[in-house]
Formats: C-alpha cells, sequence, structure tokens
C-alpha cells in the first residue's frame, strides 16, 4: 500500500520532487528544494547500498566566511558550471564550483548588524539569514539582507545574477521604505528575516518575524517584490503586535497560494487579529483565508506558538480533503487543515501529539510503499485523514531534516546533520520506511564543525552539500554521478545597478579568494554594551477563555 509520510524531529520532514531524466538539468533553487517545502530531493544514486558507504569528498575546498543559518543552492545551465551558492551573516554571498568548492565570484554587501546595535536577538552579527530563491529564467538570486545604511538599520531585498553575483538594476529594494500594510509600517529595527525565500509566479516572497527575546514592537509580515518591477512592492502583516513567521522554511506554495503559519500575539482582549493560525495569501500578497485552533488565545498566553515550524503543503490521494496544510506547533501538535478551506477559529481537518516542542527547524513529508528524538508519522488515504505512528529513532543533537529517494516513492532515507551545540556534528540517515540506521557518521574524515539546528541539507547529481559557519561540506556516493560541463554560450549578465541607495558592495571577482579567517560560531550570546534603551513588552496575562 502507498503511504504518505512526515517525519518530525522536534520538528518535521518533507518528501516530494520530480526526478531529473537523464540529459536534463538538475537544480536545487529554494528552501528545501521544493515551493511546498517537502524537502525531497529524487536521485536514483540515492540507493540504501550506497547511502551506506557516503563519504566526505575531502578535495572540495567550500571555504567561505561568516556564520550560516541558510541552506545551500545548486544551480546548473550557466557558463561557469554546476555551482553551489552559500550565504553568510557576515553579508557575503559566494558562488562554488559544485565540483572543486573553489570560489567563482563572491559579494559582500557592508558590514552586518551586530547584536549589540539591536534591542534583543540570539544571532550575532545578522546579515542573510534566510536561504534565498533562484528564479532559472532570469537566472537570478533574491535574498534579504540586514545592514546598516546612512546610520539606519534596514533589510534590503536584492536581485544579483546568480552566475556573476552583479545586481540587478533598480534593486535592493529598502524594505523599510516601500513595506506598509493597513496603516502599519515595516520597521527593520524590531523585525529579523529567518524564512526561505519564495518564487511564485514573477513575485518574490520574504517573510518576517521579530527578534529572539520578543522585543519592541513588532509583526508578522510577508513581502512581495515584482521581480520585473521593483518598485511595485506589496504586504500583509498581522494586526496584532507579534505573530512572527519564526519558522526558517519561510512561505510555501501550491504554485499559486501562499501559506505561512503565525506565533503568538499581544493584547488581543481575545479577539483574533493573526497569531497563532495557518495564513493563506493571494498574489500580492493579499489576505485569503486563515485558520487558528480554537484554543489560540491560551496558546497567546502560554507563549505556545502555532508557528514555531513553517508550513508544509501536502497532498494526499485517495483522502478527503487531500489538499492539506501540516503546521507543528510548540503544544507538540501537528495540525492538518483543508487548505482550499482554511475556515478561520475552528477544528482542523486531523492533529495528533506527536511530542517534544516543534520549533526552530523543519517539516519534510514523503511517500512511501509501506511505512532530541526524530519520529515519522503516516498520514492515511481516509475520510477525514488520519496521523498514525510509524516509526522513532534518537536523534544526536537536534538538526533540520530532509529527504532522498531514487523514484519519488522508493528507497527514502531521511537525513539530519547534528549540531555542534548538542549532537556529534556528523550526517545521520535512516530507512524512511522503518526508521533502521542506513548512514551513521563516517569516519574521522566525516566530522564537521559550526552545524546548527536549522541547517539543512541539500541532494544532487550523488552528493550531498551542508553549510555550515565558514564552511560547506560535499559527500560522495560511490562512484557519484559526474557533473555537467558549462553550458557552451554564456548567459547574459544583468546590468550593474545604477541606485542612489548607498550600499556598500564589492566588485565580484572571478578566481578563487584566500582562505578568510574563521569566524568564532555564535552559539552563546554575549553581554551586550551600549544598546538601545528598549524595554521588552510584559507578556499578557489573559483571562480564561471559553472554546468559540
Amino acid at each position: 500500500m502507498r503511504r504518505f509520510i512526515f517525519i518530525i524531529t522536534i520538528f518535521v520532514v518533507a518528501l516530494c520532487g520530480v526526478a531529473a531524466r537523464a540529459g536534463t538539468l538538475v537544480n536545487v533553487t529554494q528552501e528545501h528544494n521544493n515551493p511546498s517545502r517537502d524537502g525531497v530531493y529524487i536521485d536514483s544514486a540515492f540507493t540504501p547500498e550506497a547511502a551506506a558507504n557516503l563519504a566526505r569528498d575531502l578535495n572540495f575546498n567550500g571555504t567561505i566566511s561568516g556564520n550560516v543559518y541558510a541552506q545551500p543552492l545548486y544551480i546548473e545551465g550557466g557558463s561557469n558550471g554546476p555551482m553551489i551558492i552559500a550565504v553568510t551573516e557576515s553579508n557575503n554571498i559566494y558562488a562554488l564550483n559544485a565540483t572543486t568548492g573553489t570560489v567563482i565570484w563572491q559579494r559582500n554587501l557592508g558590514e552586518p548588524v551586530p547584536l549589540s546595535s539591536l534591542p534583543c536577538g540570539n544571532i550575532d552579527p545578522v546579515g542573510i539569514t534566510g536561504t534565498p530563491v533562484v528564479d532559472l529564467t532570469s537566472r537570478r538570486l533574491f535574498f534579504d539582507a540586514l545592514l546598516v545604511n546612512g546610520g539606519i538599520i534596514k533589510h534590503f531585498i536584492y536581485s544579483l545574477d546568480v552566475d556573476t553575483g552583479v545586481t540587478t538594476l533598480g534593486w535592493p529594494v529598502d524594505v523599510n521604505a516601500t513595506a506598509t500594510y493597513n496603516g502599519i509600517n515595516f520597521a527593520s529595527l524590531a523585525q529579523e528575516e529567518r524564512g526561505g525565500f519564495a518564487f511564485v509566479n514573477g513575485i518574490a516572497y520574504a517573510s518576517y518575524s521579530g527578534y529572539f527575546g520578543d522585543c519592541n514592537v513588532y509583526h508578522g509580515w510577508v513581502v512581495g517584490v515584482d521581480i520585473n518591477n521593483p518598485s511595485t512592492v506589496g504586504a500583509w502583516a498581522t494586526t496584532a503586535i507579534g505573530g512572527g513567521i519564526w519558522g526558517h522554511g519561510g512561505v510555501a506554495s501550491d504554485g499559486t497560494n501562499m501559506f505561512v503559519v503565525t506565533g503568538n500575539t499581544f493584547n488581543t482582549g481575545g479577539n483574533w487579529m493573526g497569531g497563532e493560525a495557518i495564513i493563506r495569501l493571494q498574489a500580492g500578497p493579499l489576505f485569503s483565508d486563515f485558520w487558528a485552533p480554537t484554543n489560540w488565545f491560551s496558546l497567546d498566553g502560554s507563549d505556545t506558538d502555532l508557528g514555531g515550524v513553517s508550513a508544509t503543503v501536502i497532498d494526499v490521494p485517495g483522502a478527503t480533503p487531500s489538499q492539506l496544510v501540516l503546521a507543528l506547533g510548540k503544544d507538540s501538535n501537528a495540525y492538518l487543515v483543508d487548505r482550499n478551506n482554511l475556515g478561520g477559529v475552528g477544528m482542523p481537518v486531523t492533529q495528533a501529539n506527536v511530542s517534544g516542542t516543534n520549533r526552530g527547524t523543519s517539516a519534510v513529508t514523503y511517500h512511501t510503499n509501506d511505512i532530541g528524538t526524530m519520529r515519522a508519522y503516516k498520514i492515511t488515504a481516509a475520510d477525514p485523514p488520519q496521523i498514525v505512528f510509524a516509526w522513532s529513532q534518537n536523534q544526536n543533537g537536534r538538526g533540520s531534516p530532509w529527504v532522498t529517494t531514487t523514484d519519488g516513492t522508493n528507497n527514502a532515507i531521511v537525513w539530519y546533520a547534528a549540531t555542534t551545540s548538542s549532537g556529534d556534528q556528523r550526517l545521520h540517515g535512516y530507512d524512511g520506511d522503518t526508521g533502521a540506521v542506513i548512514y551513521a557518521g563516517g569516519g574521522a574524515n566525516e566530522l564537521m564543525t559550526g552545524t546548527r539546528q536549522w541547517n539543512t541539507g541539500i541532494a544532487a547529481r550523488g552528493r550531498i552539500y551542508f553549510g555550515a559557519d565558514n564552511k560547506v561540506y560535499a559527500f560522495n556516493l560511490p562512484g557519484g554521478t559526474p557533473t555537467p560541463t558549462p553550458t557552451a554560450t554564456a548567459t547574459p549578465t544583468a546590468t550593474a545597478t545604477a541606485t542612489s541607495t548607498p550600499i556598500s558592495t564589492t566588485t565580484p571577482t572571478s578566481s578563487p579568494t584566500s582562505t578568510p579567517t574563521a569566524m568564532p560560531s555564535a552559539t552563546a550570546r554575549p553581554t551586550p554594551t551600549a544598546r538601545p534603551a528598549v524595554t521588552p513588552r510584559p507578556r499578557p496575562t489573559p483571562a480564561p477563555r471559553p472554546t468559540p
């Protein structure tokens, strides 16, 4: 029987995608590989037998500079051959040769913002946090960077030529100056961009939360920029203070609509104003519908965010309804909702307690022929669909999972990288049907450093790539699939930016740079000095609220 499975590791896992045919290009253009955020990579080389003998490619350089929270991307079809795109909190962007790991081009956008200049937070410094997205048609890279501009801390949304690193004419977009919603103006000093970018029908979407610590007057924001007319900027925000979009998957999409999950709000008086909800947005973004649990007000009062993990779009053929969206809350519950009729405050299609505090990483979903702790759950093709436990494995250090499968159904392997703070800093792989260990981390050469629970790897042409602080690592299957040669004709490059916005940039280079000085990992928050006098708002103590 063909079943649908999702994985939780105090978070969750997802799988889907299109298998690469012989002669076709392979590209990983966004967070978790697909707009659904399912985290599935289809590669016929990833059989269990081959995966058991995965080994780090010691000839792959991969040296970068800065702390890393974003997933790397893999791009083919350009004049430079296959590339890995990596970004860091030092506001560095790199294009690396996917075979050797040497630098093809690199950019620095200016000094990142130190934690001491922010009212609160847990990343130091803050530069580029969320995973970029690539539009293959225009061959442009879109992402958000935080930097000081004219003495003011601002978020800017950039568009770079993915083959050269040159800034597109008319960019970057000043989010402070352009994003408004119902009289609310975007304020970079209160907003952090954690989530992966989405690209849907010509618009690049970014999502925003507050900084760690819930300080300042922040909102949950989704900002959309028309990539062919960057002066056209749309935005949606939670009406209440709070409601941050915290999950690093950011904006999920079914190809038409966008879905985000919000966290706790403040001072609502029991009136729903955007928090603790799955939000459906149409192009723009324009608010379309929402779902919130009946106890949303109680979740607000206890800081038990529904939005600890980003939305995952799921199709379960044979189920009623079959087109679903998944949310994982800090209340240990997994919620499935009909994405075509979210229905406001009410009961979900189904929910289940899946243990743990689901926050800070991602989910993945995948199909199989059957069916910190990593836990896998089946979604049954029933009316309504049900969430049923499948298997579990002890997890050696929290990490965000991803999945490989040889054809979209068979040989599913669930991967994660254990963290520096609480794990062995190695890759681990489990049979997607049974949870049996496929890959246990390798030997001395497979040890990594600077790994974080937010970080997730990718798979492309018989390889796994993983981004960590100051380094992108590459792992090969035995006899890994060779990478294609560069295209014969160079891709046209964008015109250099002619803008009055005084953003510091450096000229892209065509040769590898010298090895940068390693930056310390920001796992412990230093005591800031000369911090702006901003007092975090007290959390409200809600009165008991009857079930709506």
